[in-house]
């Protein structure tokens, strides 16, 4: 069976995996560095932030099973802000990371948006690097160790053509992954 993007919630139990994983990995990361108890930031939003029309959230199934997802949540009128892109920890170095980022930058301009926004954390240099080799633009000074900062922004500005926007009304479908 090939890979396949399906649009869905943070609630679906095909993406439970997926969450734990990335709260045990901010919780033993950052533990409470930022004065949140260890893995807090899982449920600094309600799932319904991640669900058209404003925000989406998508998997990379293979073979039934997630593998990778990520979600986004409206920013502002014109920017849509990057959350919780994870990829399986027995997956990784395969570019999932990379295409659950590019199939989210699509979706964002289907939905409207012109402009992603994105923090990390600097304990997540893995991330930082996927970000920049994605053509995102750091809002922060990258010679300066980033625990000076500790979140890390950025930016990209979306290309939006009008053969690329539907409504949103289209965006919980499933897709093939190229």
């Amino acid at each position: 069976m090939a890979d396949q993007f399906v649009y869905t919630t943070p609630l679906d139990p095909r993406a439970q995996p997926l969450v734990e994983q990335l709260t045990w990995e901010y919780a033993t990361r950052y533990g409470s560095y930022f004065g949140d108890p260890p893995g807090a930031e899982m449920s600094r939003y309600p799932a319904a932030l991640f669900a058209p029309p404003d925000g989406n959230f998508v998997l990379l199934l293979r073979d039934g099973r997630a593998v990778a997802g990520g979600a986004f949540k409206r920013y502002d009128s014109h920017t849509a802000e990057l959350k919780r892109v994870w990829t399986d920890a027995a997956l990784r170095r395969q570019g999932l990371a990379r295409r659950i980022v590019e199939e989210l930058e699509q979706q964002a301009v289907r939905q409207g948006y012109n402009k992603i926004y994105l923090t990390t954390g600097f304990r997540q240099p893995e991330a930082k690097a996927l970000y920049l080799g994605a053509g995102y633009t750091a809002l922060f000074d990258l010679t300066v160790d980033p625990e000076t900062y500790g979140i890390l922004p950025f930016e990209k500005a979306l290309s939006v053509t009008p053969s690329r926007r539907a409504p949103p009304s289209e965006s919980h479908r499933s897709l093939d992954a190229a």
